[in-house]
């Protein structure tokens, strides 16, 4: 599989230990940045580079992104910016207060929402969860039901009305 991967300062290191995770995996990997630890740069034009690639191919399944942040939350916003991406964010599984069951949140983004970026939140999460959340991600496939294509199709749908009124304004 083909996967590119970015990040900012916050996520940096882990990045560092997922591309050398990634290739021993015998996955092709492209890092995006940041190529250096800098404390100052910000996330959105690094993340942007991942997901624009991404987006370029989002009909090939064997294309993926992960990117990296402190919660992983503004990276994903940021990916989720570009045509055709569904990015989704991960901060670790946790345990409910009342009891009830937590539903596997990494296989349901793939399962069920054909998810193709990853944001990880390096702040919240060990190199060991990164390392079983990304593999299981790559791991699962997309069902393919029918309720779920055709959701997809819905928020693709929503992308092509988005490029519509940004040529109107």
């Amino acid at each position: 599989m083909k996967i590119y991967i970015a990040t900012d300062h916050a996520g940096f290191e882990l990045k560092e230990k997922l591309v050398l995770f990634l290739r021993e995996l015998g996955h092709e990997v492209t890092d995006k940045g940041a190529h250096t630890l800098d404390e100052n740069d910000d996330y959105p034009d690094l993340i942007a580079e991942a997901a624009r690639e991404v987006s370029l191919v989002s009909d090939d399944p064997n294309v993926r992104g992960i990117v990296l942040g402190g919660s992983g939350q503004g990276e994903a916003i940021v990916a989720n910016k570009f045509p055709h991406i569904r990015a989704v964010v991960f901060n670790g599984q946790y345990e409910p207060k009342d009891g009830s069951e937590v539903p596997d949140e990494i296989f349901l983004t793939r399962s069920h929402n054909d998810s193709n970026i990853l944001s990880l939140g390096a702040r919240f999460i060990s190199e060991e969860v990164a390392k079983r959340a990304v593999r299981e991600w790559l791991d699962t496939p997309f069902s393919g039901e029918e309720r779920h294509v055709r959701r997809i199709a819905e928020i693709d749908k929503i992308d092509k009305q988005k490029l519509v009124y940004s040529r109107l304004s």
